[in-house]
């Protein structure tokens, strides 16, 4: 067991080093995070002026609430492809059922170190750059601080299992591509991107507490901007933990299931 956490941890540092050579993607990544922020941040703002009670927000924790979002935007897996999928399209996947991990915890640690990696040169400086031009509000403690960073954990792990179970589609589709993006665009939209899962009206919030979607980005949100305190923020951290174990139990099922089609079309 102790060998076995070895080489996923072997597997996260390998992560961070290969997203460390992207230098220009993450100064481009840094630079649609800010031009996206501060459209976003024009549009609510605006919207939080003009309405009294605006979903519970004020200048402050809607700033707060963008700039957040943007800057966990790399480190949320919507748009990243896991290599799975043309390990799959290839058929070198049979040799990774071979190996002696488990397939979906050594793509989850490698994303990891990914992710982790993006979160300094996008992340932190999405934030500062709102905080600095726009004021947000944030706790003056630290309890929601460590709940985030657990929330954010969390979310990352989930974004990932949730994009790997739908690549692992590919065992049986020629393509997935159109699955993927209906994905990108339902999990975005549900998860908060483009508006506080909270302003959505009463039957489309209940939708998105359905999904795992809200626990990728708008509960660490939360969290994090110290909106959501208390017995509630370990509420959400429970729920979190609920589709994580949803989506590693599917995710391992899928796997299963493709390993014996792979028997069965090459022997």
């Amino acid at each position: 067991m102790r060998s076995d956490v070895g080489v996923y941890w072997q597997l996260v540092k390998a992560g961070f080093r290969r997203q460390s050579h992207y230098r220009l993607a993450m100064a481009a990544g840094l630079l649609t995070n800010l031009v996206f922020g501060f459209v976003r941040a024009a549009v609510l703002m605006t919207a939080v002026q003009e309405n009294d009670g605006f979903g519970g927000y004020d200048r402050g924790t809607i700033g707060a609430y963008i700039w957040l979002s943007q800057g966990l935007l790399g480190a949320i897996a919507f748009w990243m492809l896991p290599d799975i999928v043309e390990r799959i399209r290839t058929g070198d996947v049979a040799i990774d059922f071979l190996r002696p991990v488990d397939i979906q915890f050594a793509h989850l640690a490698e994303y990891l170190g990914r992710a982790g990696f993006s979160l300094l040169p996008r992340g932190l400086p999405s934030i500062l750059a709102g905080a600095l031009t726009f004021g947000l509000a944030f706790p003056a403690t630290p309890g929601p601080y460590a709940l985030g960073a657990i929330s954010l954990l969390l979310a990352m792990i989930l974004s990932f299992l949730s994009m790997f179970a739908v690549s692992l589609a590919g065992f049986w589709l020629i393509e997935t591509r159109g699955l993927r993006s209906l994905h990108m665009i339902c999990g975005t939209f549900l998860a908060g991107l483009f508006a506080p899962v909270h302003l959505f009206p009463d039957w489309l919030r209940t939708v998105a507490y359905s999904t795992p979607f809200p626990s990728m980005l708008q509960w660490p949100v939360d969290l994090l901007s110290g909106r959501t305190t208390g017995w509630d923020a370990v509420e959400i951290l429970a729920v979190q933990c609920f589709w994580l174990v949803v989506l590693v139990a599917l995710g391992q099922s899928l796997l299963r299931a493709g390993r014996r089609k792979l028997e069965v079309q090459g022997g």
